[in-house]
């Protein structure tokens, strides 16, 4: 272990931990140092909203803490209940199931529906939980080249019996890009397989009222069956859903492992996420002030000689190249008092360490030019 170890030191691998004092917002106390965070999933700002702590605390008040057991001993209570009626009715599907995290999400979909001799394609830069759970499945699992309907035509194509899954992000949590879902739904509907779709970084930030990205294509769960997604970005608060038909659901009641073997989330949370829920809904202008902040971002980056990746999300990507380059330039901006961490394998292929900057609609026009300012000296840093 202690080899292991020092190779990821000397590699410019090693990763390190930080202690934040205070809530999440853009203005961090940062292992004790005041700091300007551009490197939090809390693409609306809702994690501090002071409607969503009075629910938490009056959730608290209701249900106390802990919710005591798994939801099919005595752990499923009327906020999870309702929680889960409100997220099917934003998703436009008939029902939702809680689960404690996206990663058990995964999991718990990928396992329950697929075993031996099943057909599992997932694009090459899907989220690590859903590898993993290709893995587990121990289905047939094949990587289509990504974001590439075509890649993924030649492979459905070349298979043969079995129950077909596919499976994408529907925004891609490192690179900030979407997945082709129209083409995607498409290939599934012609070749007679299920589409699933891990939507963690579009709902709440895609679509008119934060429907994410199955909204923002306009597709419907006849096109979309399977779709996951999380409370703790855009939503502020903690833990997944998946939403699809009634069958669907029953299936995952009965036959996901981290569903039936994990005790529930707290109840207060679900109350918190009730209400975050609401304004996530309600309040459109997040939605608008994050694209304002989006566009200004790549158009002043765009002058600044850096390899700015495609995309239109809060994920925004500054590709360094080498591991090493990635983490002079987050030491730079550290230095600077701006927290923005630096990417590095295997978290993203070798040669494309970055640094992964996200936007929050909490986030001022006056932080932003303090980013763009230290930002405009990067190429010099580790030449």
């Amino acid at each position: 272990m202690h080899k292991n170890l020092n190779q990821r030191r000397r590699d410019d691998l090693y990763r390190t931990r930080r202690t934040i004092d205070g809530p999440q917002q853009p203005e961090l106390l940062v292992d004790g140092r005041p700091m300007l965070s551009f490197c939090s999933n809390d693409y609306l700002g809702l994690a501090n909203h002071p409607e969503v702590i009075r629910a938490l605390q009056q959730g608290a008040g209701r249900y106390g803490v802990g919710s005591g057991s798994a939801h099919l001993i005595s752990g499923h209570s009327h906020a999870h209940e309702e929680l889960e009626e409100a997220l099917a009715v934003f998703t436009g599907r008939p029902r939702a199931l809680l689960f404690s995290t996206g990663y058990m999400a995964n999991l718990g979909v990928v396992s329950a529906l697929l075993g031996r001799g099943d057909q599992l394609f997932e694009d090459r830069l899907n989220h690590a939980s859903l590898v993993d759970a290709g893995v587990l499945s121990r289905a047939r699992m094949k990587r289509y080249q990504h974001a590439d309907a075509s890649s993924l035509e030649r492979q459905l194509k070349a298979v043969g019996e079995g129950r077909r899954l596919i499976v994408t992000d529907g925004v891609f949590s490192m690179d900030g890009d979407l997945a082709p879902l129209p083409g995607l739904a498409r290939l599934a509907a012609q070749n007679n397989a299920w589409l699933m779709v891990d939507d963690a970084h579009g709902l709440g930030v895609l679509g008119e009222t934060g429907g994410g990205c199955t909204s923002h294509f306009g597709l419907s769960e006849k096109e979309v069956p399977i779709l996951m997604g999380t409370l703790g970005k855009a939503l502020g608060t903690f833990g997944a859903f998946v939403a699809g038909s009634e069958v669907l659901i029953e299936t995952l009641i009965q036959q996901a492992r981290p569903y039936v073997y994990t005790t529930a989330t707290p109840p207060a949370l679900a109350e918190a996420t009730l209400v975050s829920l609401q304004i996530a809904r309600e309040e459109s202008w997040r939605r608008e002030r994050l694209q304002k902040l989006i566009a200004r971002f790549r158009e002043q980056v765009a002058g600044f000689g850096l390899s700015l990746m495609a995309s239109e999300t809060p994920i925004q990507p500054i590709v360094a190249g080498s591991a090493g380059r990635a983490l002079a330039w987050s030491r730079h901006l550290e230095a600077q008092g701006i927290l923005v961490s630096a990417i590095r394998p295997p978290t993203v292929p070798e040669g494309s360490a970055r640094l992964r900057i996200t936007l929050s609609a909490s986030h001022s026009d006056d932080q932003l030019e303090r980013l763009l300012e230290v930002l405009a000296e990067l190429p010099e840093v580790g030449e």
